[in-house]
């Protein structure tokens, strides 16, 4: 009789709720915690983001809100043989922050 056990702490109670043995729901939101989570990797919350203004390279979307032209409308001017402000990386291609400035001052229409 001493070693009773809470039908909750069993592993057919947490498959009843939808839940697996060994999984944590977090506080906040209810929700199994991802094994990504700070107390398993503890330089998760440490990645620091640098300032668009500071990087050297963009992607489509960051020079598009750096620069308030449509992605389209880069990857237009990218394209072109002209344009020494674009660095391709395997598929991915990024623009070159100083440079892609240098270009559009010098051009007045794009």
């Amino acid at each position: 009789m001493g070693n009773i056990m809470n039908w909750n702490d069993t592993i057919w109670a947490k498959k009843d709720t939808g839940q697996k043995a060994g999984d944590e729901l977090s506080k906040e939101s209810g929700k199994p915690k991802d094994r990504k989570d700070s107390e398993v990797n503890p330089k998760a919350e440490k990645k620091q983001e640098v300032p668009i203004w500071h990087k050297a390279n963009l992607t489509l979307e960051e020079a598009a809100a750096y620069s308030g032209i449509g992605i389209n409308k880069l990857r237009e001017i990218t394209n072109r043989k002209d344009c020494h402000c674009v660095l391709f990386i395997g598929r991915k291609r990024l623009i070159k922050r100083q440079q892609f400035e240098e270009y559009l001052a010098q051009h007045c229409v794009i």
